[in-house]
Parts: C-alpha cells; structure tokens; sequence
C-alpha cells in the first residue's frame, strides 16, 4: 500500500486548509452554537467555550494534526489505524472505530437537514413562498412548512412527500460526486470556491441583520441592540452546570471538527514538508470567524428582533426554519433574496461539512477491506442511505435525528477526543509529538501547549465526563429508555459499530500481510509497499 496515492493528495497547501475549514464550517456555526449560548448562558456560555477552545480543541487538534501525518508516513489513512498507531496497540485501534462512526453517522441526519436547506434555497428562488399576511398567520404557515418538508409531524410522513426525496437524492448525488472526484480534484476544489461564497453572503446577511434598528414602533424592546443583548448578556448560575461545560466543548469539538475523524484522515494525506501547525491554527481561526462572528450575530438578533425572545429560543432547528422565514417576510421584497442568500449559505455549509464525514469512511474501507476508490465509496454511500432512511422515516419529533446527534454527535466525539489525547501525550509522548509538528512548519507551537496536551487536556475532559456522568447521564439514560424509537436507533448504531468492528479485525490481518507496521513498533520504518 502506498502512503502516496496521486488522486489522494492536496493540490496546495491552502487547499487543505480550506478542506479543513470547510468541514468545520458547517449547520453548527449558524444554528447550533447560537442555540446553545442562549440555552446556556449567553455570554457566559463563552467562558467555558472559550476555555475549551484554548485548553482542549487548539492542542488536540495540533494533536490530530501530527498524529495523522506520521499515519500517512507509515501509509495509513484511517482514523482506527492510525489511533492504533499512536496508542500502539489493539486498544487504542478499536476504541478508535468510534472515528469512523462519528463522522458517518453524523453524515446519516446531516444530509438530510442539508437537503432541507437546499428545497428553502430553491423555494425562495422560485417565490415559492408565501406565508400569508398577518404575523401571526406567517407564524402557523412557517411551522406548517417545516413540518411538511421534515415529516416531524409523523413517522414516514417525509415519504409522502416527492419534492422532500427528491431534494434530499441532490445533495446525496452531489456530496458521492465529489467524494469520488477525490481531495485535490472534488473536496478541496469545491471547498476553495464555497468558503468565499459563503463569507459573502454570509456579510451580506449580517449587513441586513444589523441595519434593521427597530422596525415595529409597537415594539421598541424588539431591537437590533436588545436582540444582540438577549444572544449576549450573561447569566453565571448556568456555569454550575457540567451539562453546560460538556455542551461548550462538545459545540467546539462539533464545529471544529476535533474528535471527530476528519483532520486524522485530511492530515495524513500530507509530507513532512508540509506545514500543519499553521495550517491547524489558521482552519480554526476562519472557523471561529464563521461561527462567533457570523453565526452569533445572525441567527438570533433577527428572530428577536421580529419576534421577540418566544421567536429567539427553543432550539437549532425552531429558530433557523421556523422564526427566520417570518423573519424574511417582514422584510418585504428583499426578504426573499435574504431568504435564499441565508438558506444557500447554509447549504453550501452543509455541504463542505458533509463531504468531509464520508471520506474517513471511504478511506476506512478502502484500508480494511482493500477495494478501490469507487468500490469504497458505494459501500459507504449504501450505509450513509441505510441510515438516513431511517431517519427519514423516524421523523415525528426528530427523535431518531436527536439520538444519533446526542449520542454519537456529542457523547462518543467526547471519548474520541479522550482517547486521542491520552494516547498523544503518555504513549507516543509530546516530544514525538512536538517534533512532528516542527517538521516543515511555518510557526512553533508554543511549548505550553504541550503541557496542555499531556495533563491540562485529558484531566479537564475526564473532569467534565465524570460530573456529567454524576449529574446527567440518569436522566438521559431514563428519557432514553421512554422512547422506542430512540431505543431501536442505539439498536441500529449498534449493529454499525458490530460490523465497523469486524472491519478492523479484518483490516490488521490484510495489512500486517502487507507488512504495514501497525503498532509503531519501527518508528523510522518507511511505508509498507
């Protein structure tokens, strides 16, 4: 096997920062974080976001960064091989299915909320919506929608609906074809034309956002300022909560796309001279662009401002569908273009992330089982279809989409990262890992960081673990056992992770053949053949 495919190679050094970024930049910048900073605590919720960005999502993603390319180096490219690489040992490469089941798993709803964007992009396009005349009809016309094009009204309802399907066979048929095209030619090309389009809408909704002042004089609380102030002020008593702290650094391991498979697998396609410790700097900066500067500014202050803090809470999803629409609607004429920049802007989000989540899936089964490119995407893309089905059918109140986001799109990526770091800092050890990321690079990481990597990072983790262990994880084991849906969908993750599982064991028998050193037992040992 060879740790140099040509197909399977960065174009640039910008193109892979962009890749990145692109698979950070996503749904949970513009919908997910603002949800959860007004659940928990407004400004104060940056505190313990900020506090997990700089002392966990900064060193663990440098972490993945170096962990990857010496991967590449010994010709792996998938996140359970190269965990085992680093961890040396069996272990570490089978907890580290769990980076291939994020990502794929997380592709399974994800699509489907991205062809939701895509059929409002359209809708808007087209004048396909009208929502009616009075606000309180645009109110029950917008939820109305939602439910017609998400089938959360009723399990299977989504089938009943042709333009749902058929929006949601586009983005799947758009998210294989650049797959397939590989990195340099699909994923980075598209990724080095969506950012830029995206940061432009992006500032020209914003733009609008921040000029609206107080349109309704019946409301004067309803305002620009009060709404940044309803997403901003801070309320401290939500600090005593661990679930708040696990959501902070969930949302940033969620958006940055730590913990999560993607940078083991984009990172070991790279050489030792090629730099990865400004690279992973600069994917996260732009990212926390996209999320706090857009994304904190966006969502919420319009909802509010229109509708008032009942139209700014209750959730990612309530506010993005249900009070922005209304939202366009009292902008009158230019609504409409508002409404298709927003609702493109998150599909093309969506779609940089989405691409993303089916390659460490793709490169997993081609290092398992040894098939071809094309062979391994169309085995990925069936399990992807299997899944979203059943999301698609399992819709009435998005339970079986909640199950698999709580639970493997926040909980597991929290063992991953758990894992990684440990395996980082007290098996391979900082100083293999301070000297890959010296290699080729074009800053040095300051040396604290590294301390951060071996105590700081798995000891704030294991701490926020075990309190929400302690403080929560009853009460969502109970809410969990209440719903049969909720309980067949572990019922069908688990099957995936039985069969993901099996893969590995098959994986190190065809690649020890291939004499791949697979527990770094010969740290200077060239790629196998």
């Amino acid at each position: 096997m060879s740790g140099r495919d040509k197909k399977m190679a960065w174009g640039s050094r910008i193109g892979v920062i962009l890749a990145v970024a692109g698979s950070a930049v996503g749904l949970g910048n513009y919908l997910r974080f603002p949800g959860l900073a007004v659940e928990h605590g407004g400004g104060a919720f940056m505190i313990p976001y900020i506090a997990a960005l700089l002392l966990l999502t900064l060193p663990i993603g440098w972490a993945e960064w170096a962990m990857a390319r010496h991967g590449g180096e010994k010709g792996l490219h998938s996140g359970p091989f190269i965990m085992g690489l680093i961890g040396r040992g069996r272990p570490a490469r089978y907890l580290g299915v769990l980076s291939v089941m994020i990502p794929l798993v997380v592709y399974m709803y994800y699509l489907y909320v991205e062809s939701w964007c895509l059929r409002y992009a359209w809708d808007y396009l087209a004048g396909n919506i009208d929502l009616g005349a009075t606000i309180a009809e645009q109110k029950k016309s917008s939820v109305d929608l939602f439910g017609a094009v998400t089938g959360v009204t009723g399990d299977g309802t989504a089938f009943g609906s042709g333009n749902s399907l058929v929006f949601f066979a586009v983005a799947a048929a758009l998210n294989i074809l650049l797959v397939h095209r590989g990195l340099s030619g699909g994923i980075e090309k598209f990724c080095s034309w969506a950012l830029p389009v995206m940061a432009i809408l992006s500032v020209v909704v914003l733009i609008r956002v921040l000029t609206l002042g107080t349109p309704d004089p019946a409301h004067p609380d309803q305002s620009v300022e009060n709404g940044l102030g309803f997403m901003w002020n801070p309320d401290f008593s939500k600090l005593a909560h661990a679930d708040t702290w696990m959501a902070a650094a969930g949302q940033v391991f969620f958006s940055l796309s730590v913990g999560f498979g993607m940078i083991l697998n984009y990172a070991s396609y790279l050489t030792k001279k090629d730099d990865i410790a400004l690279s992973g700097l600069t994917a996260s900066a732009t990212n926390e662009l996209f999320e706090v500067g857009f994304g904190g500014l966006i969502t919420v202050t319009a909802a509010f401002v229109f509708l008032g803090a009942s139209g700014a809470t209750g959730g990612a999803f309530s506010v993005g569908f249900n009070s922005l629409p209304v939202v366009f609607e009292q902008m009158g004429a230019m609504g409409r273009f508002i409404g298709f920049a927003w609702f493109f802007l998150l599909f093309l989000a969506a779609v940089t992330s989405s691409i993303s989540m089916l390659q460490p899936a793709k490169a997993f089964f081609e290092e398992s089982l040894g098939v071809s490119p094309a062979r391994a995407i169309t085995l990925v893309s069936g399990l992807g279809l299997a899944g979203s089905l059943w999301v698609i059918y399992y819709s009435e109140g998005l339970v079986a989409l909640d199950t698999m986001d709580f639970w493997i799109g926040t909980f597991a990526i929290f063992v991953v990262a758990t894992v990684q770091i440990i395996c980082f800092g007290w098996v391979w050890g900082t100083a293999r890992g301070a000297a890959e990321l010296d290699q080729g690079a074009l800053i040095k990481i300051p040396r604290v960081f590294f301390f951060l990597m071996r105590y700081v990072a798995p000891l704030y983790l294991l701490t926020i673990f075990g309190l929400f262990a302690w403080q929560k994880l009853p009460e969502y084991l109970r809410a969990l056992g209440e719903k049969p849906v909720a309980v067949a969908t572990m019922v069908f993750l688990g099957a995936l992770l039985a069969l993901l599982l099996f893969m590995i064991y098959l994986g190190e028998k065809r690649l020890r053949a291939n004499g791949i050193d697979l527990d770094d037992a010969h740290p200077e040992q060239e790629p196998g053949p």
